[in-house]
This record gives C-alpha cells, sequence and structure tokens, in this order.
C-alpha cells in the first residue's frame, strides 16, 4: 500500500462510536505521519465523568482541546493526525486558533450503525447512553472549514481508503488565495 505524504494535520472527527481510534491510526499510516490519540490529552477528571455516564461541559473540554491545539500546532508544516470528537464549531475554532492548518475529516454514519459498533467495542470509557447527547450536539462541518464528510460504513479500510481521497479532492487545484476546497456534499459512500 502506497503512502500518501501530507504537511497538513488532520483531525478525525465524529461523534463517539465512528471509529476514531480505529481510522486515525490507519490514516496516519497512509499518510505517512504520526497518529495521537485525542482520549490521552483528557485529564484524569474528564475520564471519570465521562466513565460515570456525564457529559463533559465546555469548560471540562478547553483544556482537552487546548492540548490538542498544542500539539497540532506543534506538528505544522510536519503533518500529524488526531482524533478528537470536534463536536462543536466553537472546539474547531478553538483547534484551528491553535493550529490554523488544521483539516478535519468527520467520520459520519447513522445513528443504528454507531450504536451497534459502541455496544460491540470493548475497553472505551463512553458508555453507549451518552451517544444521544454527543448526537444533539453534533455541529457538521460548514462550508468555511478545510475538511470532508466520510462515511463510517464498510471496513476500516474502506473507510480509510476514502478518507484519503477526500483529502487528495481537498489538496486538490489551487487557486490564487491557495486550495481551492470542494464543496461540502453527503458523507462518501
Amino acid at each position: 500500500m502506497q503512502k500518501t505524504r501530507t504537511p497538513h494535520v488532520v483531525v478525525v472527527m465524529g461523534v463517539s462510536g465512528t471509529g476514531k481510534t480505529t481510522i486515525g491510526p490507519l490514516l496516519a499510516a497512509r499518510l505517512g505521519v504520526p497518529y495521537a490519540e485525542a482520549d490521552d490529552f483528557h485529564p484524569p477528571a474528564n475520564i471519570d465523568k465521562m466513565s460515570a455516564g456525564t457529559p463533559l461541559t465546555d469548560d471540562d473540554r478547553r483544556p482537552w482541546l487546548d492540548a490538542i491545539g498544542k500539539w497540532a500546532h506543534g506538528r505544522a508544516g510536519l503533518g500529524g493526525v488526531v482524533s478528537c470528537s470536534a463536536l462543536k464549531r466553537s472546539y474547531r475554532d478553538r483547534l484551528r486558533a491553535a493550529a490554523p492548518d488544521v483539516v478535519f475529516v468527520h467520520l459520519a454514519g447513522d445513528r443504528a450503525l454507531i450504536e451497534d459498533r459502541m455496544a460491540h467495542r470493548q475497553g472505551h470509557f463512553m458508555p453507549t447512553a451518552l451517544l444521544d447527547s454527543q448526537l444533539a450536539t453534533l455541529q457538521p462541518l460548514e462550508a468555511d472549514e478545510a475538511g470532508v464528510a466520510v462515511s463510517v460504513s464498510g471496513t476500516p479500510e474502506e473507510i480509510t481508503a476514502r478518507a484519503v481521497a477526500a483529502l487528495g479532492e481537498l489538496e486538490g487545484p489551487r487557486g490564487p488565495d491557495g486550495p481551492e476546497a470542494p464543496p461540502k456534499a453527503a458523507p462518501s459512500q
């Protein structure tokens, strides 16, 4: 499998259960860049809250997002992939404030598929009970945000291949002011 190099830091985003921690490392390997797991940036108090089934507040998330942003900033021009739910526009804006060139890959799928995947994974602290809260919080990428939506249907390898292809299109033709982002579309099938 050929590696594709990117100087961008890619944030693999989406609600819990979409496969961020599975697709993130696969995507990093395909791009030939390091991977960081966003859950590793959470302070212990956040993990305790989520393990107890309590959604995090925006105040809880700020130090977490700042730590991810600091990592992404340190990888500017070198590339990297980090998984991060980044559910709200304000969270993505906070990441971009620290690392302006980040690009988002939104892993998207229907609720039934995501819930099924959450029910079958082991060793993760996020209970399926919080899925509805995450779906209610989710603000999809907007047209002015650098990123792509990718369907989570299929195997991890198929999802990763779609993400690589979508990122390639995003980095495609260059206009006078930099890359011309394609219009946002429904998740890739």
